[in-house]
């Protein structure tokens, strides 16, 4: 027996393509998303979490059809966010197949819908997308609606609101460091895990899995949560759909026997 935190593949989508973007911009077509969970499949991934990143923007509500055909192909628990504004569409999400739901502009906008989902599923199906950038002498500014308006408050308080209203986990994206493989904002992730009791999954800047690592053994991480990483091979940044190594995580720490 070994313990095995959660590493999970974040997959974005735009109009039912997969893309990747860096800092929250330039979105690079990937390919299919169903193509995409069904490597997965086979890959052994313990669990996905699927980002429509335009749905809010674009004043668009799920894509149900289409989430209920990925949901059809994957062998591993699924998390959604984007667009969700009613608690008929948290519902009709859990219905089709997803076991968690992944809110972002809403818990801002409209703070009840989150008591509504945890008392419609619990809190452990309702998680908070906290977005973040990086300014000027150490400032750090979150934003909703696709990354698109800034909202007034920190990443810490915005947590400990998560929380207080019932909310399960937190998806805490470091928009700055999203896409450029350079390492997790470790000491986002600390400031963040020491000011909740919740669970923090890390996502944004993941290079390799020592990257894995370092977020959860020094920010304190719960999970950790990347797209580059499971989409690029190389330098040059190749389209291949992968995972790590059960052994590798074993070798380098990631994964250690009890």
């Amino acid at each position: 027996m070994y313990y095995r935190p959660r590493l999970i593949p974040c997959l974005t989508m735009i109009n039912r393509g997969l893309v990747k973007t860096t800092k929250f911009k330039n979105p690079r077509y990937l390919g299919d998303p169903i193509n995409t969970v069904k490597i997965f499949n086979g890959k052994a991934v313990d669990e996905m979490c699927i980002l429509d990143i335009k749905a809010t923007s674009e004043k668009k509500g799920p894509d149900f059809d289409y989430l209920q055909d990925i949901a059809s192909e994957a062998f591993m628990p699924l998390s959604y966010g984007g667009g969700i504004t009613h608690i008929s569409e948290i519902e009709r999400l859990f219905y089709i197949g997803y076991e968690k739901v992944i809110i972002n502009t809403s818990f801002v906008t409209n703070p009840s819908l989150i008591r509504e989902a945890v008392a419609l599923a619990g809190s452990q199906s309702v998680v908070i997308s906290i977005d973040v950038k990086n300014k000027l002498f150490g400032r750090r500014c979150c934003y909703i609606n696709d990354g698109s308006t800034e909202v007034n408050e920190s990443p810490v308080t915005l947590a400990q609101k998560a929380e207080a209203l019932g909310a399960g986990e937190i998806l805490l994206n470091s928009m700055t460091y999203d896409g450029t493989m350079e390492g997790y904002d470790v000491e986002l992730v600390r400031q963040t895990t020491q000011a909740v009791s919740i669970p923090v999954i890390a996502c944004g800047g993941a290079k390799d899995i020592r990257d894995f690592k370092k977020v959860l053994e020094e920010g304190g991480a719960h999970a950790a949560a990347a797209g580059s990483l499971y989409v690029y091979y190389g330098k040059q940044k190749a389209v291949l759909i992968t995972a790590p190594d059960e052994k590798d995580l074993l070798d380098i720490g990631v994964y250690e026997y009890q």
